[in-house]
């Protein structure tokens, strides 16, 4: 591996100097023909990199970790998690590095992160790379999830290999360069937490304080604090993932940050036909995940971090259960207030109408777009229209008709706000039909449909002449919808 010394954004080693019991240094296979298929530009300036220099033989292939600057210390990183509720000591980064911290213009510490980067110590059977497909698909969805002001990890690039991947068939190899405010997630709190090394779980915590809950610091029991601000961050992010219909379809406790961003887009897909029910991964067969329990499963997560923060919270671990479990009756709470405050919005119900007739207005309304099965996205979309006086659109999606227009009547008497409906209600998502086709295209060296629909979630609450293709649903040929994670 080849160093570089590049003038922009300075490649710091905080994690892997700050946490060596959790980091173990390690390097990035070696690409035989590395070839950028996307770059986020706007991103790459916001980092402070140079977008023509990313471009370049070099620029690539520091993108993929084949050639990083003097100062950086790839590491792999050890974590814990509980998959489909099954614990699993040792997970760690079996097929990602994280290249360092970059400080961004606004002074935070940003990671940059490889995924599909070859085995490391953690890959247990696996072979440490990914495929052009379901990393172009964390590209697109993480992105639209920007878009949507909605927490996430971010996309900087995705790089093609040159390496042919064995999965179900052979598949062209890429590496994914991800952006996030840090990796440290509800499972790395477990790994701390099993070494029985106190210092390291302080240590630990005081970082994710310092990085993303500083409030907490002030507090009288700044462990508890920091318990309280992640359930906070938490029970927003579900209650807006709810609240555009997404399905995030592996909610297993090392996929849940502290930071409160959306992370790992794997099985994950928007909801179209509105279903409680819904799962798109492919191995979750109970439907642990799927879409109406993603607030449960989250409060069961939040459960193990407070069990692993808990010696932190007080000596007495009697004490330290009741205050960690009086802190985790506040995500109910919370998540609530958010996705209710949420649903308002998207039916344009000011704050000055009635509790009770804004949740009867709504609970009434999810009820007949259940029965229906109405598609999520577009029917919300609709009923701007129908605020302004042309409620056919939205009409045509119900099968109730009669028990509709009697909802239309007293939705109509709150006066809602047509303009902001158009700001809580997105026209475009990755839909999956357009996600698939634009996976295909790019896997057989098409990126022009991957750049049209990047272009078109990229804005999605601004209606634009041309681009109604992406506001359809699928056709139905289509046909039940299953993703996979690649690995």
């Amino acid at each position: 591996m080849s160093h570089i010394a590049h003038p922009t954004a300075l490649l710091e080693g905080h994690f892997a100097r700050d946490f060596p019991e959790m980091a173990i240094p390690w390097r990035a296979e070696e690409a035989p023909d590395p070839q950028l298929l996307v770059l986020n530009q706007p991103l790459a300036v916001e980092l402070g990199f140079d977008p023509d220099f990313l471009r370049s033989p070099e620029g690539v292939r520091l993108l993929i970790g084949n050639a990083v600057p003097e100062e950086a210390n790839p590491v792999a990183q050890a974590y814990s998690g509980h998959q489909f509720g099954w614990y699993s000591p040792r997970l760690g980064d079996g097929r990602a590095l994280l290249l360092g911290e970059i400080a961004s213009a606004d002074g935070k510490l940003r990671d940059v992160h490889l995924k599909g980067s070859g085995r490391t110590p953690f890959a247990r059977n696996g072979d440490g790379r990914a495929v052009v497909g379901p990393m172009l698909r964390e590209y697109i969805v993480s992105e639209s999830m920007h878009a949507l002001n909605i927490p996430t990890t971010r996309s900087l690039a995705v790089v093609a290999t040159g390496r042919p991947v064995q999965r179900e068939t052979l598949l062209p190899g890429a590496v994914l360069t991800r952006v996030a405010g840090s990796h440290l997630r509800v499972g790395s709190f477990q790994f701390a937490r099993a070494t029985d090394d106190l210092g390291l779980l302080r240590r630990l915590a005081d970082n994710a304080i310092e990085r993303h809950h500083p409030s907490s610091a002030g507090e009288a029991n700044r462990y508890l604090g920091l318990l309280r601000d992640v359930i906070s961050v938490q029970a927003r992010l579900v209650a807006q993932w709810m609240l555009v219909g997404f399905v995030h379809g592996v909610m297993n406790t090392d996929n849940m940050t502290v930071s409160g961003e959306t992370i790992d887009y794997g099985p994950c897909a928007f909801m179209e036909g509105f279903d409680p029910g819904a799962v798109f991964s492919s191995i979750d067969e109970s439907g642990r995940y799927a879409y109406r329990n993603q607030p449960l499963v989250a409060e069961w997560n939040l459960a193990r971090f407070a069990e692993s923060l808990a010696p932190l919270i007080h000596d007495d671990e009697e004490q330290a259960v009741a205050l960690a479990v009086e802190a985790l009756n506040g995500f109910r709470q919370q998540y609530s207030a958010s996705w209710f405050n949420g649903m308002k919005a998207k039916l344009g119900v000011s704050d000055r109408v009635d509790h009770d007739v804004a949740s009867e207005l709504v609970d009434e309304l999810l009820g007949l777009v259940q029965e229906s099965r109405a598609d999520y996205t577009s029917f919300f979309r609709s009923l701007g229209k129908a605020a302004r006086g042309h409620a056919e659109p939205a009409r045509g999606m119900i099968v109730d008709l009669a028990a509709f227009d009697a909802w239309l009547e007293r939705w109509r008497a709150v006066t809602p706000d047509a303009d902001a409906m158009d700001r809580a209600n997105p026209i475009y998502i990755p839909r999956n039909h357009l996600v698939e086709e634009a996976l295909s295209a790019a896997t057989e060296g098409d990126t022009g449909p991957l750049e049209r629909l990047l272009q078109a979630v990229d804005s999605p609450y601004s209606e634009r002449p041309g681009l109604e293709h992406y506001a359809a649903p699928a056709p139905e040929s289509f046909g039940p919808y299953r993703t996979f994670c690649g690995t």
